[in-house]
């Protein structure tokens, strides 16, 4: 299979993309650039921020439910304008959001890190029916945020560790017991979706592949990605079935690398597999 570009946008640190189910529009990040994309009929969108964002869950029609570094809010994608909805580590001017998804419930998982990677600072968090709890701490880098089509399971990582852990949730979506090992060697997982038929495909940042993964944990296949690093994949288009991946640019922590003219770019791959619409947020 063949990436291509999808949007000739660069970002820094591409992130987050999400396939609004009611308009057909990919909406992604750029953690780094503090700013939010989009294209409709080939034009190309950006929202401008003042704080990095990261992850968002579609409300409805206008209204997406986004992450930064300090809060939850509203996003009115006609207007532009950002109602708040709740603080997120607000306090602690040294993290920043990171990976996030809604759950089969209408509940919205969020990842935090510290902004220069200090280990353990990050936790995962979820709001629920007015409510952010804490559900994961001492995280470095919490990825791979998402869910089984039933909601049985959640799925997360730390990329340092290079393992994929899943969650028993109940039937309103809170996790039960502690997590298990999913993935033993995922590489450095980043990024998660799951398709219809409950396998796992992850982002891996170091190998330019996106893996994927049967609900017993068998590796099925990968697909290569014209990248030096990928980030995040998401189903979307006409019929569920392409693959979108965000992208980064290699940084001056990387001298080894070169970078690719893909990089920092959302590839697309046609007719991977049947994906699943993101769930519906619930306020």
């Amino acid at each position: 299979m063949i990436s291509t570009t999808y949007s000739e946008t660069i970002s820094e640190l591409g992130e987050g993309p999400l396939w609004h189910p009611t308009r057909n529009q990919l909406f992604w990040f750029d953690v780094l650039g503090m700013c939010l994309h989009s294209s409709v009929s080939g034009e190309q969108i950006t929202w401008q921020f003042d704080e990095h964002v990261s992850a968002a869950g579609w409300v409805d029609h206008d209204t997406l439910l986004m992450a930064s570094e300090t809060c939850l809010s509203l996003f009115d994608i006609e207007t532009g304008e950002t109602e708040f909805l709740c603080a997120l580590e607000a306090e602690n001017d040294s993290t920043r959001s990171n990976d996030g998804r809604a759950d089969p419930f209408g509940g919205f998982w969020i990842g935090t890190m510290s902004k220069t990677s200090v280990p353990k600072a990050g936790a995962i968090y979820r709001y629920f029916e007015g409510q952010l709890r804490k559900l994961v701490g001492n995280l470095t880098v919490p990825n791979s945020i998402c869910f089984s089509p039933d909601g049985r399971y959640a799925y997360y990582c730390d990329t340092p560790s290079g393992k994929i852990m899943r969650l028993d949730l109940d039937d309103e979506g809170w996790p039960l017991g502690k997590p298990t090992l999913f993935i033993a060697q995922a590489g450095a997982p980043d990024g998660s979706v799951v398709d219809a038929d409950g396998n796992l495909w992850n982002a891996d940042w170091h190998l330019r592949r996106v893996s994927c993964y049967a609900p017993t944990s068998e590796k099925l296949r990968h697909i290569d990605i014209e990248a030096t690093h990928v980030t995040c994949p998401a189903f979307g288009g006409e019929n569920g079935t392409t693959l979108f991946v965000t992208t980064a640019r290699p940084t001056s922590q990387d001298p080894a690398l070169k970078a690719l003219p893909t990089d920092g770019h959302v590839l697309e791959i046609a007719t991977v597999a049947q994906g699943r619409p993101e769930p519906q947020v619930a306020l």
